[in-house]
């Protein structure tokens, strides 16, 4: 696995849209995160369809090619230089293939922000466009709106990205050790739901693989984990850090599924690495040559984020 194209760092006045690819969005909690975006010295600029709502399928912000064109419209406009995600949910699965990838690859590389449901998407920018993507906080998410350290640890990410080059978590080894490869991952549950599709990744061999979810059972995440390894997905897989499981049961029980599933792969895991559906999130970057260490819950980049 190689390291993909890094986009530009943003500077004061750059121009941010913010796109509704999955779930309905509230639009109080929109209002918020442009008010933070605005705090930023951002432009942030709404796509004609974020607070859409689809007419029968209430848990899809607005049309299946609605949602498509407000993300390559947002991609494709030379005026804009980020592009992010208003939320998660569902429904990146059921737009991604009407999206335009020739043309967002003529369009040249942008920032790209979002997490949860937009994991599919961060695959199909790394298979279709080579591009390093940002896994951080929804634009008009309720971690980003309310807690000051997701904020500002993308804010840094996007405007100084050489001074997180070193994430720190307070995660702790599940399996101890040192390891190389790309950083890559997002949701368990859309990774296994993408296996096999035309935009996933084919593997995560070298690759520092993040997992998280939220609201699934232990035994369903043992299925999906068992799904990916039965596939042979995760063959080659240098590392893996663990973020939340949020709704996912008693940690306990979760932490020996786990264990038994990833424990076997002979490579250093870490826990509780504070990335995903949990209060102040950190930003992880998808794409980077990294260096991740169990022992000390850290992941040092090899370059920064952004150029």
């Amino acid at each position: 696995m190689k390291p993909l194209v890094r986009p530009s760092r943003l500077a004061p006045g750059a121009r941010v849209a913010v796109v509704a690819p999955s779930g309905p969005v509230a639009e109080e909690r929109l209002q918020a995160g442009l008010d933070i975006l605005r705090g930023w010295d951002l432009d942030p600029v709404v796509a004609p369809h974020v607070l859409d709502l689809h007419g029968e399928l209430g848990y899809l912000a607005g049309s299946d090619a609605d949602r498509a064109a407000d993300l390559q419209q947002a991609w494709c406009d030379p005026s804009v230089d980020a592009v992010l995600c208003a939320r998660g949910g569902y429904g990146a699965q059921r737009m991604v293939d009407l999206l335009d990838w020739e043309a967002m690859r003529a369009a040249g590389p942008k920032v790209f922000v979002g997490f949860s449901d937009i994991t599919v998407l961060h695959q199909a920018f790394a298979t279709r466009l080579d591009l390093v993507t940002l896994h951080g906080p929804a634009a008009a998410g309720a971690d980003f709106v309310k807690n000051a350290g997701a904020q500002e640890h993308l804010k840094a990410t996007l405007f100084a990205p050489e001074t997180v080059r070193v994430i720190a978590s307070a995660g702790a080894a599940l399996v101890p050790g040192r390891a190389r490869g790309v950083t890559l991952g997002g949701c368990l549950s859309m990774l296994a739901s993408d296996l096999g599709t035309p935009h996933a990744r084919t593997s995560a061999r070298g690759g520092l693989l993040f997992l998280e979810d939220v609201g699934e059972q232990a035994y369903r995440v043992d299925r999906m984990l068992t799904q990916l390894l039965r596939g042979g997905w995760l063959d080659g897989v240098t590392g893996i850090a663990l973020g939340s499981w949020a709704g996912c049961g008693p940690y306990g029980a979760l932490r020996a599924v786990l264990a038994d599933r990833l424990g076997g792969l002979g490579v250093p895991v870490v826990e509780e690495f504070g990335f995903g559906h949990c209060e102040g999130a950190l930003t992880i970057p998808f794409g980077i040559a990294a260096e991740l260490d169990a022992d000390t819950g850290t992941l040092t980049l090899d370059e920064a984020a952004l150029r």
